[in-house]
């Protein structure tokens, strides 16, 4: 699937991968725990809007596009694949 937003969420994550580098090193480096927990909640909330945007691309595009085709196959997929996704998140 090609995403218009794809450079920002790839932005993101390259944000991400750089937090969690300083998260080590804070460790390394023998930080007070109260910064390097803070740094840990900062890096899941950035995370958890990554997961957002890409849920929110999947219904507009991927489940909006099985409804709209009419398919009840390809409606159950989805359907299907996103219960499974939730499931998941919530063990």
């Amino acid at each position: 699937m090609i995403r218009a937003d794809k450079p920002k969420l790839l932005n993101r994550l390259n944000r991400l991968e750089g937090q969690v580098r300083g998260i080590a090193r804070m460790i390394e480096e023998d930080r007070y725990c109260i910064d390097v927990l803070t740094q840990l909640q900062a890096v899941r909330a950035a995370v958890n809007r990554v997961e957002t945007e890409m849920l929110r691309e999947h219904l507009n595009h991927c489940i909006e596009g099985a409804i709209v085709s009419g398919d009840a196959e390809a409606q159950r997929t989805k359907a299907q694949e996103l219960i499974q996704l939730l499931e998941r998140s919530s063990r």
